[in-house]
């Protein structure tokens, strides 16, 4: 699905979001400035955005994995157009079984795409097995608001709005219906608290962004 809507998956994310997505991808980034990661290892990075935001903290490394070739090869023009060949791999990677040794990265970041792992568990034992000890992993994902009226005013565009113009551009019948669907299942909140901690991450934070559309998840290895 990822692979056939590669295409417009930057100018959807933007469009519908009318461009929250790119101040939350900086606000989760934020959450690692005190923490001055040097090697940061970006988990179902799909076209680098956040891989690329992330060069604000000066590593020496970023990595992006996702397992969508065709999302990659945007990303890939994207940092050749930029000149971060040097700073910026992508490469094609399954997070149930990352092709890295243990306690490699300094932070592991996710930014919507942990609702997409077919294993929830594994996957997040698997970025806990890369991440250094007192290495940060930093979550972006969507949220299911619960205060009257905006959750009545997001499940309307979520559930209506959004997927007809995500078919209209993407010509994808399913993809834009599979996101409403995949963040209404997805164990948000406390209960993705719970996921982390019994995946081995401590210490953790819960910061919700506009009005609990989004949340950020910081833990601690």
């Amino acid at each position: 699905m990822f692979n056939k809507i590669a295409g417009k998956y930057d100018f959807l994310n933007h469009f519908l979001s009318a461009g929250i997505d790119i101040k939350w991808r900086k606000e989760a980034i934020a959450m690692l400035i005190p923490d001055n990661p040097k090697h940061i290892l970006d988990i179902a990075t799909g076209t680098g955005d956040l891989a690329i935001e992330a060069l604000i903290l000066n590593p020496d490394k970023v990595i992006g994995v996702d397992i969508a070739e065709n999302m990659l090869k945007v990303g890939r023009k994207k940092i050749q157009n930029k000149k971060l060949n040097n700073l910026l791999e992508l490469k094609q990677a399954d997070v149930s079984s990352l092709p890295f040794k243990e306690n490699t990265f300094d932070a592991v970041t996710v930014a919507f795409g942990v609702r997409n792992f077919e294993d929830l568990t594994l996957g997040l034992r698997e970025m806990n097995r890369v991440l250094k000890p007192e290495g940060k992993v930093v979550i972006l994902e969507f949220s299911n608001p619960k205060k009257f009226p905006i959750k009545q005013l997001y499940n309307f565009y979520f559930n209506g709005i959004l997927p007809a113009i995500g078919k209209l551009v993407s010509s994808h019948d399913s993809a834009y219906t599979y996101l409403p669907e995949s963040v209404k299942a997805f164990p948000d909140g406390e209960s993705f608290k719970r996921k982390l901690e019994e995946t081995g991450y401590r210490s953790i934070t819960i910061k919700e962004l506009t009005l609990g559309i989004a949340s950020i998840y910081t833990g601690i290895k």
